[in-house]
């Protein structure tokens, strides 16, 4: 079967975005002849308001390029392509192999189904080379959902990366051998609804509809019960931009959006249950993402888990949330620069060089040319949908203003 290119190039112009749409990367690649970057320095705060913020990341074409940022993954170390010896003797292979062949309502339509093969292949080899390099994680059905949204956007190999970050985190309390830890993050969702509206809560508890409605929404980032790819889309700019939890948040405000039709409904678990499991094609995302971040600035989840529900079991997800932030830190440009510097006098102490000071006595034409490039870290993205803030700096110290020139 002949190769196909996947990632964006695999979409259809509506998913891609609108034509024209202008992304202003700061800086340019490295020439063949020099060494690639260990990293991209980025604004790594910047860019997860525009993830956050009205839109999102409006374009395809700028989410492959933040969603890696957000989860700190290197595109210039990615890990390689699968080799067929990955399903030798897998447990969740044929569980897997029957997932994947259920999901084809999860592509392009109008994708021919030699292409659709082959990115079915590749689903396969992603889910399980990511089970292959953590084997505490456990297979869950659904999970192929939230690869294959990785997949379509960004290609098989970023989305491995991304792919076991996420399975390591945000995704890690659905990754057990029981369903004990999902059904401690679906416990959050009662409380938010009691902090905001008690008769519907009330309502809720009278129908005994419990949270299970709203299980598939949470483990497949909502991508099993969305229609339109591009909801989808936007949702993961979000999620991947908060706390684990707010896919919960998103659920208590598409459940209090539809207070009226649930206070309407018969108070019958089965009728209740059966209108909240289906999400409405009209629902105002733009306005829900907002009121979810709302929710969570308003009833944290530390002030959530203060009940005494939710203090009998410890998440995976939220204990590591702190530290996993912390870590995306070190991409950003001051945190690359001083990297650089400390790279450098290294090399010149071992080389026995000039130490520190006579380095940057020596190199302070170009530390000039790197302290302008941190300050010029954050830049503007004009588009045809609107605006958005993106920063990306390239090794500064080896840039002059020739090389700036060129980016206007």
């Amino acid at each position: 079967m002949a190769a196909v290119r996947t990632g964006v190039e695999t979409l259809p112009e509506e998913v891609r975005g609108p034509p024209g749409v202008q992304v202003l990367l700061v800086g340019l690649r490295l020439t063949a002849s020099k060494r690639p970057p260990l990293i991209d320095p980025v604004d790594i705060e910047t860019l997860r308001r525009a993830a956050v913020s009205e839109g999102g990341l409006l374009t395809n074409e700028l989410r492959r390029r933040v969603w890696p940022k957000l989860l700190n993954v290197n595109v210039y170390d990615l890990p390689h392509r699968p080799g067929r010896d990955v399903r030798e003797n897998h447990k969740d292979y044929n569980q897997i192999l029957l997932d994947v062949r259920r999901s084809m309502k999860r592509f392009p339509k109008g994708m021919p189904a030699p292409q659709r093969a082959v990115l079915q292949e590749q689903l396969t080899d992603v889910m399980l080379e990511v089970l292959r390099r953590s084997p505490q994680l456990h297979y869950y059905q659904g999970y192929h959902d939230v690869a294959v949204s990785l997949l379509l956007l960004v290609g098989e190999r970023t989305a491995i990366a991304m792919l076991h970050t996420l399975s390591n985190h945000h995704l890690r309390d659905f990754m057990d051998p029981t369903m004990d830890s999902t059904k401690h993050i679906l416990n959050y969702l009662m409380p938010i609804l009691e902090q905001v509206d008690r008769e519907l809560h009330a309502f809720l508890i009278r129908a005994e509809v419990g949270t299970i409605f709203a299980l598939s929404w949470l483990i497949t980032w909502y991508g099993h019960v969305l229609s339109e790819f591009r909801h989808t889309l936007r949702l993961y700019d979000f999620f991947l931009a908060s706390h684990p939890l707010m896919p919960i948040y998103l659920a208590a405000a598409i459940v209090l959006h539809r207070e009226k039709e649930v206070r309407q409904t018969e108070c019958d678990m089965a009728m209740v249950h059966h209108l909240l499991s289906r999400i409405p094609p009209d629902l105002p995302y733009e306005h829900l993402i907002g009121r979810a971040q709302a929710l969570f600035d308003q009833y944290p989840p530390s002030l959530l888990a203060k009940r005494a529900a939710l203090q009998s079991r410890r998440s995976l997800s939220i204990s590591t949330f702190q530290s996993f932030q912390r870590s995306t830190l070190h991409q950003r440009p001051d945190s690359v620069l001083r990297q650089l510097t400390r790279d450098k006098c290294s090399s010149a102490s071992r080389h026995g060089g000039p130490g520190e000071s006579a380095v940057a006595r020596a190199e302070g034409p170009a530390w000039g040319r790197g302290n302008r490039m941190v300050k010029m870290a954050v830049w503007g993205l004009s588009a045809t949908l609107g605006a958005a803030v993106f920063a990306v700096a390239q090794t500064a110290m080896d840039w002059g203003p020739d090389v700036l020139l060129q980016l206007f």
